[in-house]
């Protein structure tokens, strides 16, 4: 050929080719690939493979074929991208545990939610599931439309009829170019109540469909935390939910527990999940944990983790919630198809578009059957006409030369169309008994019947929209089930440090050298009163305790010193230690200035409006303060009073305001008072005087109490005693006070005051660190101006100080201890 006949090439931009491309193949994988049709939430190698399966006659009433049969014809006729493609499809639709509602009936191994993978296809088999068939029901009925397959061979089904409403009962997951879907499950007696509310009200709103359909229903169960995300994705069509497996807590011998897991959230991977919860202990991220095993067996899912002694399960579960995936979360894209477009629908839209591809296919359907029912009316008219003139028919066919001409003389004669004096031919000679020609003129009845009710059908939308409702309806009463995952109204809230944090009492000591330490409450065994108690901590030389008190690991802490500033600490943030511990210094938990010394402690749940601080020094000054003025988590610290140089901030007491108040000094004298006397002040107020001190005294103690208890008073030598506080009539503020105690040199001076009700426990402490335990109720009940009974035992030591322990009923009925030095808030 000659150089200049030869085509010449175009020139194009590159730009403009790699856009056109590029539009191409992303237009061919979101239309062809990855995204599901709104009608039959099926992708096309989905599409393929059922279709398949059907052509093959592999349904719920065969045998079951081999899936390399499956997937050779279907690759052979409609879906030409490997096998690598078309089997794991196949295998997908065919796992309960990702599929609610599976398509395809499995047998042999296909794969775990261990995530193990499916048997090769040569050795495993399937056939349609019932709800499989379903969604073929009727495609033989032209109620779709047909193309032809890659290479013009063969016709597949556009889309399916899908009685079943797979796009939202089994939900789809896929990755297109620029876009993803990602649909979840529903429960398919919800989705169907919920399909039969739009066609009985297609004015409802989302509210209402919410009611019928509250959420997603996963194949493996387990919890949804919140509602939000629900309804924003049903609203939008995007939105994210947060899944929680299910967990119940079983106690075993030995006051042990163990963590039950027995759903998992959608699609995690349980062996990873176990491998992670070992690698934690491993690693002692995670401590508590004594054995992991996984029990699954045939009678369903069974992680059991095993704790040690004495371990709180819930802080367990709760790390684990928030390092594994025992919690996760999940995003809701609710992208599909609509008319050969990518759409983000909502719930009401994807209900709608569902109801209007079952329209499309019922009417189909009915003008299908229209036109068969009176093709065999108008056969069967033919028959009644010969029936009726059967011996002149016989005549004719008997003098005819041939078929055609008998055909042509029944046509002439009767008037007949050819169609009819065919079948006239065509009757067979059993059909002229009585018997048979009454079936005939049955059959025309019955025919012309089916026909008036067709033709009502296709005239009326309404009449459609309820054979949808009632075929929706048969599906419901025959594959409905129970739904697998509930769904909690409270939302998932972030695991705080508290939430990882056993939430018990713990006793909390304090030294005069500044070292703190945190041990548990039952530490300490109940003595009776004059034992010699147990070592507390090591002695250290001139240090002695000179707080103890109860606070639960949630609680926060507020430290006073000396100088009237306050801090603040949480509980579980003082370090723990053994029992014989010295403990950790102060200072490495709070910025306290050198010389401060802390004075009083005060646990707190919640900084409350309306409970009040009332605050009291060694020379006798009081104040009260709000509560919730203190909440400024500040680490330098805030200033809780103002001080005379010559004073320090001792005492700090939680009240209500209405209480009365008790104070005491080292020489024995007692006052009482009412707290309404003290009005409240601010912040960094001085106070005013609540004793007057006689020369050489100091206040040792102060409570805010109700009238009904008792006063119960220790001295440095061990002795102590309880007085009924009606005993101390109320005076006014700033008063000398009464005697309450009878000074000896057996008993020593006052060095610490308690107001008890009999029910309380009693902890003394030394200087040298030992500890008693014992009830209040076995202390003597004397008047004011007695000595005391014997406390404790001392040997060259020396009372430091007093603290309660109550015993309080929660809601669980267990006991549980606290410090009752003040009113709780």
């Amino acid at each position: 050929m000659p150089e200049s006949a030869a085509k010449k090439p175009t020139i194009v931009e590159i730009h403009d080719e790699l856009k056109d491309s590029y539009l191409r193949y992303a237009m061919s994988v979101i239309v062809s690939r990855a995204l599901p049709l709104v009608g039959d939430g099926l992708k096309p190698s989905q599409r393929r493979i059922l279709y398949s399966m059907h052509e093959l006659n592999i349904g719920p009433s065969t045998a079951h074929r081999k899936s390399a049969a499956v997937v050779g014809h279907t690759q052979g006729k409609y879906h030409p991208h490997g096998e690598q493609a078309i089997y794991p499809t196949l295998v997908r639709m065919a796992q309960s545990f990702n599929s609610r509602y599976p398509l395809v009936e499995p047998h042999g191994n296909f794969g775990s939610v261990d995530g193990d993978p499916p048997a090769a296809m040569r050795y495993t088999e399937v056939r349609l599931s019932e709800l499989g068939q379903e969604m073929m029901a009727d495609i033989d009925k032209d109620t779709v439309n047909f193309v032809p397959n890659y290479d013009g061979s063969e016709q597949e089904p556009v889309i399916l009829p899908s009685r079943f409403p797979n796009l939202i009962c089994n939900g789809s997951a896929g990755i297109a170019v620029g876009m993803a879907t990602d649909i979840p499950p529903h429960n398919l007696s919800e989705v169907v109540d919920a399909c039969v509310l739009l066609i009985e009200s297609p004015e409802a709103t989302l509210e209402e469909v919410l009611q019928i359909l509250p959420g997603p229903d996963f194949p493996t169960g387990g919890l949804i935390l919140g509602t939000k995300g629900i309804h924003e994705a049903y609203a939008t069509g995007r939105g994210q939910l947060v899944m929680q497996a299910r967990a119940v807590i079983e106690p075993m011998e030995g006051n042990r527990s163990a963590i039950i897991v027995t759903e998992l959230p959608y699609q995690v991977n349980k062996a990873h999940l176990v491998e992670s919860i070992g690698e934690l202990v491993r690693d002692r991220k995670l401590e508590g944990i004594a054995a992991l095993r996984d029990e699954t067996d045939r009678s369903g899912m069974r992680i059991v983790i095993e704790l040690k002694r004495e371990i709180n399960p819930h802080v367990v579960l709760n790390y684990l919630y928030k390092r594994t995936s025992l919690r996760s979360s999940c995003s809701i894209i609710t992208l599909a198809l609509v008319e050969g477009a990518p759409r983000v629908l909502g719930i009401l839209d994807v209900l709608r578009n569902f109801i209007s591809h079952r329209q499309v296919v019922i009417t189909r359907r009915t003008r299908f059957e229209l036109e068969r029912a009176q093709e065999r009316a108008h056969i069967l008219e033919g028959y009644r006409i010969a029936l009726h003139h059967l011996d002149e028919v016989i005549a004719i066919i008997k003098e005819s030369r041939s078929p055609a001409a008998a055909r042509v003389a029944l046509m002439e004669r009767f008037s007949l169309s050819e169609r009819q004096a065919q079948a006239i031919l065509e009757l067979m000679l059993q059909r002229l008994t009585n018997m048979e020609q009454q079936k005939i003129q049955d059959e025309y009845q019955e025919v012309i019947r089916q026909i008036a009710y067709l033709e009502d059908l296709l005239e009326s939308p309404r009449k459609v929209l309820n054979v949808i409702k009632e075929e929706l309806l048969q599906l419901k009463r025959k594959y409905g089930d129970e739904r697998r995952t509930r769904i909690r109204d409270e939302e998932a809230a972030d695991i705080s440090i508290e939430d990882l944090i056993a939430e018990e009492d713990n006793i909390i000591t304090v030294t005069r050298d500044g070292y703190i330490k945190r041990l548990p409450v039952d530490t300490y065994r109940i003595q009776g009163r004059g034992g010699k108690g147990v070592i507390a901590l090591t002695h250290k030389e001139e240090d002695s305790v000179e707080h103890l008190f109860v606070a639960n690991t949630h609680s926060h802490i507020m430290f006073f010193t000396n100088r009237g500033k306050v801090y603040r600490l949480r509980a579980h943030e003082v370090p723990a230690a053994s029992r014989q511990s010295r403990g950790s210094a102060i200072i490495n938990l709070i910025q306290i200035e050198p010389g401060e010394l802390i004075t009083a402690t005060r646990t707190v749940d919640k900084f409350a409006q309306d409970r009040y601080l009332f605050m009291g020094t060694r020379r006798g000054v009081v104040k009260k303060t709000r509560l919730a003025a203190f909440d400024t988590p500040r680490k330098g610290g805030i200033t809780a009073i103002n001080l005379d140089p010559d004073d320090e901030l001792k005492w700090v007491k939680i009240t209500d305001g209405s209480r009365y108040v008790v104070m005491a000094t080292r020489q024995g004298m007692a006052i009482r008072f009412a707290e309404s006397e003290v009005r409240p002040m601010g912040r960094t107020a001085a106070g005013v005087r609540g004793i007057r001190l006689r020369p050489g005294d100091e206040v040792v103690g102060m409570e805010v109490c109700a009238e009904s208890c008792a006063l119960l008073v220790a001295t440095e030598r061990g002795y102590g005693k309880r007085t009924l506080l009606s005993e101390y009539r109320p005076q006014s503020r700033g008063g000398v006070g009464l005697k309450t105690l009878q000074i000896t040199e057996k008993n020593g001076p006052l060095v610490d005051m308690k107001v008890v009700p009999p029910e309380d426990q009693l902890l003394v402490i030394t200087a040298q660190g030992h500890i008693i335990r014992q009830e209040v109720a076995n202390i003597s009940q004397v008047g004011r101006s007695t000595q005391g009974v014997r406390l404790i035992r001392l040997d060259n030591d020396r009372v430091a100080g007093i603290a309660k322990v109550v015993k309080r009923e929660d809601g669980d009925g267990s006991d549980q201890e606290q410090e009752a030095a003040a009113p709780e808030v």
